[in-house]
């Protein structure tokens, strides 16, 4: 696994978006992202990669593979939906993130799971009940539940951030907020070209389509039925990933999707002890990843993506290959 080097104006990017915010929005306002979310230091520069739709297309094509961290890549000092923890995995080879949007009472989209505080962060309470000046201030935990000194951060600077550093970002909508606000904030940003959006039904990937029909996204899609389905509700199914579920791998599935020019994505995730993740590694051998591989697969959604990503060739070759055309 090739070894990125990460840039001393990354790091001090980090820090300088990390501190948290003192004052809170102007009472009674409302607030949205693209009004409180300025852009952080060191944001000046764009890494550019391959439209996405190509950049999948010659994945698919090639026998390529990219690894997309859940969460964005949760370890042990490296708390999950953290900006520094992005940071890491990219110096580590990992170039998918996926995280979760949320959005706190007054309007302001972050990265945050959970519906309340306190299993990943030193808060308690709801995420819906509270502000983004007090949400600033919380201090996340780690994959082992250590209190760190990282803050949890903006979506816009997030997107800023997977444009500075050429990552892609899969987003995945909670119930706190809608997938409007979201895309609102992508083009705010100008970050379509970074950016999966998740769905998980026909209905949020038409709706998603509505927003923005060039967005690329995953939708759940074994075979030519399915997309068709999407097609009747206006998605371009160009711009889709076909999601196959995280239980058993599907190959007759990923053949189906790859005959319609569909990559497919597959993921490994899930609770510890029953995920696909902790089997294929009881043994130390990552080999069905790469079954993964040579049955088509183009997308590896997994908990353990540092392990997977040096396992695989087929993610630094598939990337050289196909993002810097």
């Amino acid at each position: 696994m090739t070894r990125l080097r990460v840039a001393v104006a990354a790091v001090a990017m980090l820090a300088a978006c990390s501190e948290p915010e003192a004052a809170a929005p102007a009472a009674g306002a409302p607030v949205t992202e693209a009004a409180v979310a300025e852009p952080a230091p060191g944001f000046e520069t764009v890494t550019r990669i391959a439209p996405l739709p190509e950049l999948f297309d010659c994945l698919r094509e090639t026998g390529g593979v990219v690894v997309a961290a859940h969460r964005g890549g949760f370890a042990p000092g490296f708390p999950e939906n953290a900006l520094e923890t992005m940071e890491h995995g990219l110096s580590l080879g990992i170039r998918v993130f996926e995280v979760d949007v949320a959005s706190s009472r007054d309007g302001v989209l972050f990265l945050h799971h959970d519906d309340r505080f306190g299993r990943t962060a030193d808060g308690d309470g709801y995420v819906a009940d509270t502000d983004w000046a007090d949400i600033a201030r919380l201090r996340l935990k780690d994959s082992e539940g250590e209190v760190t000194g990282l803050h949890p951060p903006k979506l816009t600077d997030v997107l800023l951030w997977a444009k500075q550093r050429g990552a892609v970002l899969e987003l995945d909508r909670k119930q706190t907020t809608g997938f409007r606000n979201i895309v609102e904030a992508v083009h705010a940003a100008e970050a379509e070209l970074n950016v999966i959006m998740i769905s998980y039904s026909d209905e949020e990937a038409g709706a998603i389509a509505k927003l923005d029909p060039a967005l690329m996204m995953t939708a759940s899609a074994r075979g030519d039925r399915d997309l068709a389905r999407l097609e009747a509700l206006g998605v371009d199914v160009t711009r889709v990933i076909g999601w196959t579920g995280t239980r058993e791998p599907d190959p007759p599935a990923f053949e189906r999707l790859l005959r319609e020019g569909v990559e497919p994505a597959f993921g490994t995730l899930g609770r510890q002890g029953e995920r696909l993740d902790d089997q294929y590694w009881a043994d130390g051998d990552g080999s069905e990843y790469q079954r993964l591989v040579d049955d088509g697969v183009v997308l590896i959604a997994t908990d353990e993506p540092y392990r997977v990503a040096d396992y695989l060739l087929a993610d630094d070759e598939g990337w050289e290959a196909c993002a810097r055309r």
